[in-house]
């Protein structure tokens, strides 16, 4: 049975973002939608020109825009939006000049540094001065291996105020991640910092430097800063070939005499990854004003991010929440690094920083979320939270269980907004918004702009049951190429390969009766035993509520002209797997979810295997028990973790 765990105050709506913008096109198209989010969803999915063009406007977007709103193509993704518009990404984030906080960063041993507007623009436009010094043009490649500190934001902003392209990967990436990945997109500039630390210990990164540049010919200069709150390096080390140069001298110079050019809606702004677990990582285009547009329309208008606001999310530099993050700059709000272990030494080291942040939006991951509910603990009590208004989750589906230990455990009014998109297009298809109720175990709504679906295997649009996430109207976040990949051929297979024309996204979903979405995880990693298809999502949700299991890991095994559920669990310290949590654990399954979701194997294990990312990776785990050659063991945090899986007896028979 549904159940509304929270509702916006009338109040709550009528001074939300969302409530200014449906005034805003009212008046500008003679429309009336009264306060009804799907009225406004469905006028922005059939008047796409219209609503993007009012985005830029209401968000006031610096640049040109252009009178045509959108170039149509029969091919999906060569659709452009505000064809000829220009504008400058860092222009737009830049959004202040003023010496109120722009960034604060906080390590996991509780320094903290910030950085306010004045000094933000300052080091910005003296780094991008500094590039062009080195001959670093428009299109160029500008390669990061930084954690999540304000020299990563500087470096970032000032690579694309000039229109180099930015790629990042965070320092928990070994040195065959690193080269796997910006070996393919040949950067002219390494932005490095000489260590980091996480859960106490101090890594050192720049013994990892002349592996990579050896393997990275096209690296010409090394860029190198310190670690916040440790010396600063004097003396730096010297390679052949290659010039290396001191953070503190690339952002001095006289910035006063910079001046952000223009680049089109279309000019390539980043690149990410995909996570390379089935074989080479794929590097994703992005593009700059459908970047920053996309961002916008989400934090103001799902999200109601306001100037002054204080935003802060989990993340580090290789995943997409760090450049989503990163964005939040353009509405006028600051944002809160956090770099080290989120649970360093306390439970609830992040919430405390949440309190005495005055965080006003704090993102996690779902299972950060589900890590302290298994605490049982009683946040509420410690932390008054009295500024904070959002929480976002992502990363995998948040189950209904940890939706009800938000409310009960963390914050009674609040706004929670699971949501879910990708490092495909950097962004959402769906997510919250301030008009609708919040129902346990459901995302709120479809992303505005975004004609999002699920289709069944015929292709046909369901509601109420499972099938496959598709977006069947083009956006303007959609990757502009994959690099390197001729005649699109890698690009159309991602995601137009198993519907015509229509964007496949690779989530296993269902759209509830109230419009809200579950997903049940991966297209690819569902479950097919006698040829019914089950979301592996289910199972998780019933085998993590137990006080004896910590975590856990379900795929389908290849058996006998079918498939079999072979579940692996984690317990917690003193549980043992014994039949009597082995009959427990198929009841609880077979009660609450279906007898068909009960697994033909329980098998205990000591770590699961994750994505730098921290998700679970059920493919590499199937292909391991079936023999299958795993092809990209980098791309794990953990790939050590695989080894138990292998030659299990009991998958044997």
């Amino acid at each position: 049975m549904n159940i509304s765990l929270w509702k916006p105050s009338s109040k709550t709506t009528k001074n939300s973002n969302l409530f200014k913008f449906e005034k805003f096109i009212s008046k500008r198209y003679n429309k009336h939608f009264k306060v009804n989010f799907e009225k406004i969803h469905n006028w922005s999915v059939k008047n796409q020109g219209n609503f993007w063009s009012s985005v830029w406007d209401f968000s006031k977007i610096k640049g040109i825009k252009s009178n045509t709103k959108v170039k149509k193509s029969k091919k999906f993704f060569k659709n452009i939006f505000l064809p000829n518009s220009k504008l400058n990404f860092s222009e737009n984030l830049l959004s202040k000049n003023t010496k109120e906080k722009a960034i604060t960063f906080i390590s996991e041993n509780g320094y903290r540094e910030i950085r306010n507007w004045n000094e933000l623009n300052k080091n910005v436009k003296n780094f991008s001065n500094n590039l062009k010094k080195l001959n670093i043009k428009s299109n160029d490649r500008i390669a990061a291996y930084m954690p999540n500190i304000p020299q990563t934001v500087e470096a970032f902003l000032g690579s694309v105020a000039i229109g180099a392209i930015w790629s990042s990967c965070s320092p928990d990436f070994g040195i065959n991640g690193v080269i796997e990945r910006f070996s393919q997109i040949r950067p002219k500039i390494l932005i490095i910092t000489n260590q980091y630390f996480y859960n106490g210990k101090k890594i050192n990164i720049l013994e990892r430097i002349p592996e990579i540049i050896k393997k990275i010919p096209s690296i010409k200069h090394v860029i190198i800063s310190s670690y916040p709150g440790q010396p600063i390096l004097k003396i730096l080390p010297k390679y052949k070939h290659i010039k290396t140069h001191n953070w503190k001298n690339i952002i001095k110079g006289n910035f006063s005499k910079f001046k952000f050019s223009k680049f089109d809606f279309e000019h390539n702004l980043t690149i990410l990854y995909s996570s390379g677990t089935t074989g080479k990582p794929k590097c994703i285009c992005h593009k700059n004003g459908g970047v920053l547009i996309q961002h916008l329309k989400e934090h103001q208008l799902h999200c109601d991010i306001k100037e002054n606001d204080n935003v802060f999310y989990f993340t580090t530099c290789g995943w997409m929440m760090w450049n989503w993050l990163i964005s939040v700059l353009a509405s006028k709000a600051s944002i809160v690094l956090f770099d080290g272990f989120p649970m360093y030494k306390r439970d609830d080291l992040l919430i405390k920083i949440a309190n005495k942040e005055n965080i006003t939006l704090f993102g996690v991951s779902a299972k950060y979320i589900d890590t302290l509910r298994k605490t049982n603990k009683n946040f509420k009590k410690i932390h008054k939270l009295e500024k904070l208004r959002t929480i976002c989750s992502t990363g995998s589906p948040l189950s209904s269980d940890c939706f009800k230990f938000v409310y009960k455990n963390i914050k009674k009014n609040v706004h929670l907004a699971s949501i879910s998109g990708g490092t495909d297009i950097v962004s959402c298809f769906v997510l919250g918004n301030l008009y609708q109720p919040v129902n346990a175990g459901e995302i709120q709504s479809k992303g505005l702009g975004m004609d999002v679906r699920v289709f069944n295997e015929k292709g046909k649009s369901v509601l109420d049951q499972k099938g496959e996430l598709v977006c069947v109207n083009p956006f303007p976040s959609m990757p502009l190429k994959f690099w390197n990949d001729h005649k699109d051929t890698k690009f159309k297979k991602a995601y137009f390969d198993k519907y015509r024309n229509i964007w496949h996204h690779g989530d296993y979903a269902q759209i509830t009766k109230n419009n809200g979405f579950i997903i049940s995880g991966r297209s690819d990693t569902t479950l097919n035993p006698g040829g019914v298809r089950l979301g592996t999502a289910e199972i998780y949700s019933e085998v993590e509520r137990l006080r004896e299991i910590r975590e856990s890991l379900v795929v389908g095994q290849s058996w006998d002209n079918d498939v079999r559920i072979i579940l692996f669990v984690i317990l917690n310290p003193k549980y043992q797997l014994d039949d009597k949590l082995l009959k427990k654990l198929k009841l609880q399954i077979r009660k609450n979810a279906s007898p068909r979701h009960v697994p033909r194997k329980i098998i205990q294990i000591n770590d699961i295997p994750r994505t730098k990312s921290g998700k679970i990776v059920e493919l590499a785990v199937k292909n391991i028990i079936e023999g299958t050659t795993i092809k990209n063991k980098e791309a794990l945090a953990n790939p050590e973790s695989l080894n138990q899986f292998k030659d299990i007896r009991e998958l044997q028979y």
